[in-house]
C-alpha cells in the first residue's frame, strides 16, 4: 500500500454510478491514474451510466465493463493498484429488488474482490463505501453503536463492511469503511428524492410521496462534500486502517423542507400523490461526524439550497 505518492494507480468500482463517478473525476483531477469498473446494471437507465462513462473517459479515466459477481476479473486485474474505492453495489431500498440481488451485488461481489487481494504480494488499500442504513430506522449514532439494519440493503451492506474489516483484522489488507448519509447532487439516481422532484417539477409529472415521509429527517449531504471526505482517506490511510467512519452533513432537514426548497428554486408547485409507506425506510438520519473531523479534517460546507441549485442545472443540461 502506497501513501501520498503522486501519481498513483487507483481502481474505482461502480464508477459509472452517482458517487463513484464524482470520486473517479476528483481522483483523476488530482493527478492519479484512475481505472473505473462498472457492470452498467439496468437497475436504472443504462444510457445515463453510459453518458457518465463517456464523460469520465473524456477526462482520462479508463473505463471497463466488469460484473463483480459473474466475471473472472483476475485476468484483467490492473497491476500496481495502490487504492480501491469500492462503490459497486445494489443500491437503495427498492421493493422491486430481490434479496438475492442485494446479497450478490453487495456481499458476494465484495468477497470476490477480497479473494483476489489476499493473493497479491502488495494488495491495495481498500476504501469500502458503506451506508448509514446499517444503523437502522433511526441513524443518529456514532460508529461505536450497535448496527440495527431494517432493510435487506442495510443488512447486506453491513455484512460486506464486516467482511472487509475481517480481512484487515487478519492482516491480509489495509482498509477502512465509510458510512455515507443521504447524498444528493448532480448525477443523483433517477429513483432518488431530488432527481424525481426536479423531474416532476420541470416536466409537470406527478410525484409519488411515501405516506409520512414528509416528516422524515435526513442529513442531506452534497456529493462534492462527500467526495472530499472520501478522498481524504488517502492522507490518513494508516491512521484510518481498520476504522469505520461516518461521512455526512451534521445538519438535518425534513423531506418536506427539501420538497419546499425544490419548489422554491423551480418557482412552481409539484403535484403529489401519496402512496403507502416503504418498508425499511429510515425515519431519521443525522450524521455524527466527530470521528471524521478528527481523523480526516472533514468539514462539509455546501448548504442544501446551494447543492440543489447545482443539481437542477445538471438536470436541465440533460435535455
Amino acid at each position: 500500500m502506497q501513501e501520498n505518492k503522486l501519481p498513483m494507480k487507483i481502481l474505482v468500482t461502480g464508477a459509472a454510478g452517482f458517487i463513484g463517478s464524482h470520486t473517479a473525476e476528483r481522483l483523476q483531477a488530482m493527478g492519479h491514474e484512475v481505472i473505473g469498473w462498472d457492470n452498467f446494471s439496468n437497475y436504472y437507465d443504462v444510457a445515463l451510466k453510459e453518458h457518465t462513462a463517456k464523460a469520465l473517459e473524456a477526462q482520462g479515466v479508463i473505463m471497463h465493463r466488469v460484473d463483480l459477481v459473474k466475471d473472472d476479473f483476475r485476468a484483467i486485474w490492473p497491476e500496481g493498484v495502490a487504492y480501491i474505492f469500492h462503490f459497486a453495489a445494489q443500491p437503495g431500498i427498492s421493493q422491486s429488488s430481490t434479496f438475492e440481488a442485494y446479497l450478490d451485488n453487495n456481499f458476494v461481489g465484495t468477497q470476490r474482490i477480497l479473494s483476489v487481494l489476499e493473493l497479491l504480494d502488495q494488495p491495495p488499500y481498500m476504501v469500502n463505501i458503506a451506508t448509514s442504513s446499517v444503523y437502522g430506522l433511526v441513524a443518529t449514532k456514532d460508529e461505536s453503536s450497535a448496527p440495527e439494519p431494517a432493510s435487506w440493503y442495510g443488512v447486506t451492506k453491513l455484512a460486506a463492511e464486516q467482511l472487509v474489516l475481517a480481512y484487515v483484522r487478519r492482516g491480509f489488507i489495509n482498509g477502512t469503511s465509510l458510512r455515507l448519509y443521504s447524498v444528493y447532487g448532480p448525477r443523483e439516481r433517477p429513483d432518488k428524492l431530488y432527481t424525481r422532484l426536479i423531474d416532476c417539477g420541470l416536466n409537470q409529472k406527478e410525484f409519488t410521496l411515501y405516506q409520512g415521509s414528509e416528516q422524515h429527517r435526513r442529513s442531506f449531504t452534497y456529493v462534492g462534500d462527500i467526495v472530499s471526505g472520501i478522498v481524504s482517506v488517502m492522507e490518513a490511510a494508516q491512521t484510518c486502517s481498520g476504522e469505520i467512519i461516518n461521512l455526512g452533513s451534521d445538519r438535518e432537514h425534513s423531506t418536506g423542507e427539501g420538497i419546499d426548497a425544490v419548489e422554491r428554486l423551480l418557482g412552481r408547485t409539484i403535484i403529489k400523490k401519496i402512496i403507502p409507506p416503504r418498508p425499511g425506510d429510515q425515519d431519521r438520519t443525522l450524521a455524527v461526524i466527530d470521528k471524521a473531523k478528527r481523523l480526516l479534517g472533514y468539514a462539509p460546507k455546501t448548504s442544501l439550497e446551494e447543492g440543489l441549485k447545482a443539481q437542477i442545472e445538471w438536470f436541465k443540461s440533460l435535455s
